[in-house]
Order: structure tokens, then C-alpha cells, then sequence
């Protein structure tokens, strides 16, 4: 079997690279829509390579439940196949489909976590959680999704700081940055070598929200404090899989960045 066939799988190692001069030479809205869709093609591609090498090397082996015309001994010559590698692509593309599956499960069930939390509370497009702790995401939905932010956290922010962290929230609703994340969170459970560029577009989605609601308020000094003062005093939302106004990680870049 050729080695190109198994060019797929180590494709995806040029993944930290090309995260790291989108992060620094394009807009964030193109960076994060260029970033999901490499994430998405080099996993499926990688995917499909992973099928390829375990039909086409386990299709001589006798029990096999492929069609007999595989076992032909024309087909055989003509198709060049590997016995270990169809072997050892069995449970490797058992383990993606397993934690493929897992991570949709997991996104659906935070979903519907965060759906329940708001029972009971007005309709509106901004609800607000009675909660001491201080945090704020975007919950998305097929009629646009609502900001969540508890009472914990508008406390401590100014009038003009909430706007920031309102209109942040909804340019997440508005880009659904949501699915940009469940992408290359697939991808990179498909193909750990594309964890750069999970971590990259969950970055460069922050950053494209950011410079929304810095046009929306008009001040990026307000919208760099308030993202400052939203990271020293939040805690861990109850809904980690969807976008957050402050994460640890990233925040001291994107202050820098609204500063530059």
C-alpha cells in the first residue's frame, strides 16, 4: 500500500503553523471561518482514510463481510492492501466514532441544561439568573438563541461595560459561533493533531466578538475593561461547551488586541 495513502493522517500536523498565522495576519471573522473549515475537511479526510485502510486491508481475510467479488484474484492484484494497517484501523475508527459521538452527546445534554436553568424566566432575548457567581454566555436556539448573564455579574460591571458585554454575546448568537466550536471539537476528537486548531477558533471566535461589540459601543477601552474585569471576578459557567464573555486562556490577548 502506498504511503501516500497515510498522507490523511499526518497531514493534520501542519495544523499548529497554519493556526498560528491565521491567529496573527487575518480578521478573526475570516480567520475563524478559514480555520473550521480546514479543521472539518483534514478530519474527514482522515476519517475516510481510516474506512479505506480497513476495507481495502481486511477484504482478503476470510470471514470478512465484504462482497466476495473483493476475494477475486484480479481485484487482489490490482488493489493494493495491508493486513496490519486494515487491521489496526478497526478500533482507531471505532475510537473516532465513540468519541465523535460522545462530544454531540455531551454539546446536546449542555444544551438542554442550560434550556432547563431558564424555565420559569421571561421570554426575552437577554435572561437574567438570580445566581451571586458572576458569568455570562450565549445559549443558542432556532429562534436566535438569548445572553444569559447572572445578577453576580452585572454587579460588577458599569453601564457601559454591560452594553460591551451584551453586544459581545450576541454577535456569538448572531455568527453561531457555536458551531464553529462543535466543528473542530469533532475534528480534533476525530484527529487529536488538530487540537490547534480547536483551541485557535475557540480564540479567534472570542476575538471576532469582541471587535463586534467594540463597534457596537463604539469604545474598545470599554469593551478590553469590561472583558478585563469579567475574567478576575467569573468562575466556570454551568455551560462550558458554548461561547463564555471570559475565558482564562486567552484573555490577555484579547485585551492586548482591543488595545493595539
Amino acid at each position: 500500500m502506498g504511503v501516500f495513502v497515510f498522507l490523511p493522517l499526518v497531514l493534520p500536523l501542519t495544523a499548529w503553523p497554519v493556526a498560528r498565522l491565521a491567529e496573527h495576519h487575518l480578521h478573526p471573522r475570516t480567520a475563524t471561518r478559514l480555520l473550521t473549515a480546514v479543521a472539518g475537511v483534514m478530519a474527514l479526510c482522515s476519517t475516510l482514510c481510516l474506512a479505506l485502510l480497513m476495507v481495502v486491508g481486511t477484504a482478503q481475510l476470510p470471514g470478512n463481510p465484504l462482497p466476495d467479488a473483493w476475494s477475486d484474484p484480479e481485484v487482489r492484484a490490482a488493489v493494493p492492501y495491508d493486513e496490519v494497517a486494515g487491521k489496526s484501523a478497526i478500533p482507531a475508527l471505532l475510537a473516532v466514532c465513540a468519541a465523535c459521538a460522545r462530544t454531540l452527546w455531551r454539546h446536546a445534554r449542555v444544551r438542554l441544561r442550560g434550556r432547563r436553568a431558564l424555565d420559569g424566566l421571561p421570554g426575552t432575548s437577554v435572561a437574567v439568573l438570580p445566581d451571586d457567581a458572576p458569568y455570562a454566555y450565549a445559549l443558542p436556539a432556532r429562534g436566535g438563541g438569548r445572553v444569559v448573564v447572572t445578577t453576580g455579574m452585572l454587579n460588577r460591571l458599569a453601564a457601559s461595560e454591560r452594553r460591551a458585554l451584551f453586544a459581545h454575546e450576541r454577535a456569538h448568537l448572531t455568527a453561531r459561533h457555536h458551531r464553529h466550536l462543535l466543528v473542530t471539537q469533532l475534528a480534533a476528537r476525530a484527529n487529536p493533531f488538530l487540537r490547534p486548531l480547536r483551541t485557535s477558533v475557540a480564540f479567534t471566535a472570542e476575538r471576532w466578538a469582541d471587535e463586534a461589540a467594540a463597534r457596537a459601543v463604539r469604545d474598545r477601552r470599554v469593551v478590553a475593561r469590561a472583558i478585563g474585569k469579567a475574567a478576575l471576578v467569573s468562575r466556570d459557567t454551568p455551560a462550558p461547551a458554548l461561547a463564555a464573555f471570559a475565558t482564562p486562556g486567552p484573555v490577555p490577548r484579547r485585551v492586548a488586541a482591543l488595545l493595539a
